[in-house]
């Protein structure tokens, strides 16, 4: 019996981890379409924690992430975020979704530091300039500071957005399949980059995917969604031991655990 204790585990035992993110009977109804999106959600993310959130496409899974990160408003609920309930934008959220959206005529740095310019401006961001390039070198993009978005693979793009979030230190990471326009080699390899950088900042992160496995290698605990209009089925605690590695999908213990998830999804069915 291995020896390693996965991070959600300890923290369960130690009691020690506390609600940054809550979503407290949230619903959303788009009245000009006669849609209902989400049925009320109730969902609590701790600090340092990273969620996955895996269900039907058309569910309401991406919906969800906008209201949490104040793009969108809720029909009825909340959402509250180190105790202030989100209202609109801000600035101690990180948001990343499927396509890096780099500015084409900034390099890889220069785009890094566009949130640090929007927030304190042109001036003021020359200071923080060192900020970036840490950031950068953290993933591995010393080399590529003065490079333009179209001379760089789509997994540096992803890395450089992955910096732009990371370059104002927020306090949660909300992530809408980040990686879901990648092929596979490099989807796996960014799983890997994003577990590392999440441990190495102690990260509380909500993932939304369409991949099981994906789903279930990043996450503490992996939310099942039904069928539009979309409430959780199911949450699934991972229990495996990190760092997690690419061999660690081939086991037993991994592959019980994405049947386990796929076995919820089919059971919700379409409503």
């Amino acid at each position: 019996m291995t020896t390693e204790v996965s991070r959600l585990g300890s923290e369960i035992a130690a009691g020690s981890s506390k609600d940054l993110l809550r979503a407290e009977g949230v619903t959303k109804t788009f009245p000009a379409r006669d849609l209902r999106a989400l049925d009320p959600i109730d969902l609590r993310i701790r600090s340092g924690e990273f969620v996955t959130m895996i269900g039907p496409s058309g569910c309401g899974k991406s919906t969800l992430l906008k209201i949490m990160a104040g793009l969108l408003p809720a029909t009825d609920g909340r959402v509250v975020l180190d105790g202030r309930p989100v209202v609109g934008p801000r600035t101690d959220v990180g948001i990343m979704f499927q396509q890096a959206t780099l500015l084409p005529w900034r390099t890889a740095l220069e785009n890094v530091m566009l949130p640090i310019e929007i927030r304190h401006g042109a001036r003021a961001a020359k200071s923080m300039r060192q900020d970036a390039v840490e950031v950068l070198n953290s993933v591995g993009l010393d080399e590529f500071e003065k490079v333009y978005p179209h001379e760089l693979s789509g997994g540096m793009a992803q890395r450089v957005a992955i910096c732009r979030m990371l370059v104002t230190q927020p306090s949660v990471l909300l992530l809408d399949e980040p990686f879901g326009a990648l092929d596979e080699l490099t989807r796996d390899h960014m799983n890997e980059e994003l577990q590392r950088i999440c441990e190495a900042r102690n990260a509380t992160a909500f993932m939304v995917t369409h991949s099981i496995p994906e789903a279930v290698f990043l996450a503490d605990r992996v939310v099942v969604m039904s069928a539009r209009p979309g409430c959780i089925s199911d949450e699934i605690e991972v229990k495996l031991a990190r760092p997690r590695t690419l061999d660690m999908t081939t086991r037993e213990e991994f592959g019980k655990i994405v049947r386990k998830v796929r076995s919820k999804l089919d059971l919700g069915g379409q409503r």
